[in-house]
């Protein structure tokens, strides 16, 4: 009798758990310490200085901007202008009409009126000192960045009373220095009280020579008809120019031609001109950054296997597949990548914070530029312990083990 011998199934090699290969990577950081601090340490540099430029240079383009802003970027006024049949007029409605576009986030207005101010009752008609005198919106300091160097602005319990603001020229003209219910000027026949007093604005000069009132006072004792002559309308910046297109049109929709709409500044395109070079900059220098963390994980890992050369020998003659041995490496460079990035963010925030009180500037880390980084770092680290972890499976056991 013929016996029969039946094929014995090949051992399976031993799969290991998501949690086994992670302790593998755990473990293996961890019998070199030394070594792991020091290779996370220059991976946390180049992480720390790719996010120390970044956000430096964003906090730079902050300031800059901000400064630019006080120029009045996104600031545009709009004007009566000329017609056929003489001065055009701007119609009741259209600071409204203006409000009612899009990317307008603020917009107010002054009408001249026919009265004139003097310091007391007792000067001459034709002693004006050059004093204009306008209805003013309570919300025109916001949009043309007015500030009130003595006493208070308009709001809307004063604006339907006889008070005024006076420019710096005009208070000086008129030889007020202080303000209170006491102190008085003679506007349009009658005595209007001095509430406040404005600092010089650079953005809409002929305030400084005015003497503004409530645009209902106006109207109700100074003869106003609630026409507009001036209208200031700060825009979203990226829009400016789509607004400035529209203004006309929007603001006299029966005569657009008839409306003078200033241009959008200088300091706006030297803004967009900043943001454009600034922006190259900070993507070359990252790029360059990541490269050299990226370097910095491929050559510790590159080592890491030189190094552990009778480990791998010992765990390809224990049954350890090529595939174990390329997942515990890409682990381990997973784990090392992060960990330095992390370290690098915290430091790169930290610095950046620093260096940007230091000079007074606000203080502004991109929320993608530490993603960014962390994503990058891990990617960049994939990549880089990618051969060490190819090389590693491929080296035959007895081989390792005699070469260790």
């Amino acid at each position: 009798m013929t016996a029969v011998v039946r094929d014995r199934p090949r051992p399976r090699p031993a799969r290991l758990a998501p949690a086994d290969v992670f302790g593998l990577g755990v473990s293996g950081l961890r019998s070199r310490p030394l070594r792991v601090v020091l290779s996370a340490l220059g991976i946390a540099i180049g992480i720390a200085a790719m996010v120390c430029v970044v956000g430096i240079s964003t906090s730079s383009r902050e300031e800059l901007n901000r400064r630019l802003a006080t120029l009045g970027t996104n600031l545009l006024t709009v004007e009566t202008g000329q017609s056929f049949g003489g001065d055009a007029r701007l119609p009741a409605e259209s600071v409204a009409m203006i409000g009612a576009i899009g990317p307008v986030e603020s917009v107010s207005a002054i009408g001249e009126t026919d009265a004139k101010v003097y310091r007391n009752d007792r000067i001459g008609a034709e002693h004006t000192g050059g004093i204009g005198v306008y209805a003013a919106r309570t919300d025109l300091p916001a949009t043309v960045g007015a500030e009130v160097v003595a006493g208070r602005w308009l709001d809307e319990a004063s604006a339907g009373y006889p008070v005024t603001v006076l420019g710096p020229e005009a208070a000086a003209v008129l030889g007020v220095h202080s303000v209170g219910v006491d102190v008085q000027v003679w506007l349009g026949g009658r005595w209007f009280t001095v509430a406040g007093i404005l600092a010089p604005n650079e953005l809409a000069p002929e305030l400084d020579t005015a003497a503004l009132v409530g645009w209902p006072e106006a109207a109700a004792q100074l003869g106003f008809d609630g026409r507009p002559t001036t209208i200031y309308t700060r825009a979203e910046k990226e829009a400016v120019a789509d607004v400035q297109a529209v203004l006309g049109a929007t603001a006299n929709p029966e005569e657009p031609s008839a409306v003078t709409v200033s241009r959008p500044s200088d300091a706006l395109a030297a803004g967009r001109a900043a943001d454009e070079t600034l922006g190259a900059l900070l993507l070359a220098l990252g790029a360059v950054s990541l490269l050299v963390g990226g370097v910095g994980v491929a050559n510790t890992m590159v080592i890491s296997v030189l190094e552990r050369r009778a480990e791998i020998g010992l765990r390809r003659s224990l049954g350890a597949t090529r595939p174990q041995i390329r997942v515990q490496f890409l682990v381990e460079s997973q784990l090392l990548s992060l960990l330095g990035g992390v370290a690098g963010v915290l430091i790169g925030v930290v610095v950046t914070f620093g260096y940007a009180t230091a000079q007074g500037w606000p203080g502004v880390v991109p929320a993608w530029a530490v993603l960014a980084a962390v994503a990058s770092t891990l990617g960049i680290g994939a990549i880089a312990g990618l051969y060490p972890a190819i090389r590693a499976s491929r080296l035959p056991p007895t081989e390792a083990l005699s070469s260790a």
